[in-house]
């Protein structure tokens, strides 16, 4: 009898046992598979060097998975690859082992960087920011300190400028500043090679960055240059509007447009104060304009103007000039 009693708990026990283990294993199960929505999209940076706790820690504290310990078992159970650092945007309904999945392949938020041509380090500067990526300061720190990347190609310069190469780049928040300053002038260096860009590399990138300010016309920037290699020739200054823009965006005090009294501010950068070529590019030449100065039109212009439709007009003397200048003005109804 008590024998009977003893088998018949111990049943009873295994059942409870039976049914906890299925509870659990249900409830395991539940806590996989539940999706969670977030209210709103949601960005997680995991560091390079993060704990598989850690960065279970950190998906839960942003509300992507309910339970640390379920990710770490599911991880550990279920070992397909190592997760990935990086930065990654939930914004659908998932679980856990879709957030898992995500890691292992490392399915991290790229953002983009659109880089015109022509725009200077203070403008990339703002798109860096713009795309989240880090302070336009912080870019700019770098934009004026590590020309290491660049001493072979311009050992004269103080800056990157000229040499962070127009281009759509893709980022991401785990790369630094270097690292994003150093794509863009392999991506110079690339361009550079294509075309032939091998000898008077700093001259010529100088040039390019102001013709690339001058006219967004394709088949007007050989002519621009010759402008330029004209007036070089006959050590005549430059007289080049964005030179002086350039000038006061590096002393802080360009107030978005250039007036008569411009002209005179006082800095190496102004064309109008001093011949031959600045100390160096004004912004960041496209390819375009990179070849516009590698091989400028044959003409005798030393002078240009806007004609008011987007285009210029070219001058070969004062008189020519004046007489294109009287034409600019009447378009823009501006009094003599």
């Amino acid at each position: 009898m008590a024998g009977s009693s003893k088998i018949a708990t111990l049943r009873t026990l295994v059942k409870l046992l039976f049914l906890i283990l299925l509870a659990a294993g249900g409830w395991f199960i539940w806590a996989l598979r539940a999706p969670i929505t977030p209210p709103e999209p949601k960005f997680v940076l995991l560091h390079p060097g993060y704990s598989t706790r850690r960065i279970a820690a950190e998906l839960k504290a942003a509300g992507v998975i309910r339970n640390s310990d379920i990710f770490l078992i599911w991880h550990y159970l279920h070992r397909r690859g190592s997760l990935k650092a990086g930065e990654y945007l939930f914004e659908k309904s998932a679980n856990v082992l879709n957030v898992h999945e995500r890691l292992v392949h490392g399915d991290i938020y790229i953002h983009t960087v659109v880089i015109p041509e022509g725009f200077n380090m203070f403008e990339i500067a703002q798109a860096i920011k713009a795309a989240d990526l880090g302070s336009s300061q912080e870019f700019l720190n770098v934009a004026t300190s590590d020309t290491s990347l660049i001493s072979d190609l311009a050992p004269g310069a103080k800056t990157l400028e000229g040499y962070l190469f127009p281009n759509t780049y893709q980022f991401t928040r785990t790369q630094s500043m270097p690292e994003m300053a150093a794509a863009m002038v392999k991506q110079f260096r690339q361009v550079a090679k294509e075309i032939g860009l091998s000898k008077d590399i700093e001259k010529t990138v100088t040039i390019a960055s102001i013709i690339e300010k001058e006219t967004a016309v394709p088949d007007e920037r050989p002519m621009v240059a010759s402008v330029y290699q004209n007036r070089l020739a006959q050590n005549t200054a430059l007289q080049a509007d964005p030179s002086v823009i350039y000038a006061e965006l590096l002393e802080g005090k360009y107030a978005g447009s250039l007036h008569h009294a411009d002209m005179q501010f006082d800095s190496p950068y102004n064309t109008y104060l001093h011949t031959g070529l600045p100390p160096g590019p004004i912004g960041n030449p496209g390819r375009a304009s990179l070849e516009a100065a590698m091989h400028p039109a044959v003409t005798g212009y030393i002078y240009f103007v806007s004609d008011g439709s987007g285009r210029h007009r070219f001058a070969k003397d004062l008189e020519e000039h004046n007489k294109n200048v009287a034409y600019y003005r009447k378009l823009m109804g501006v009094k003599p």
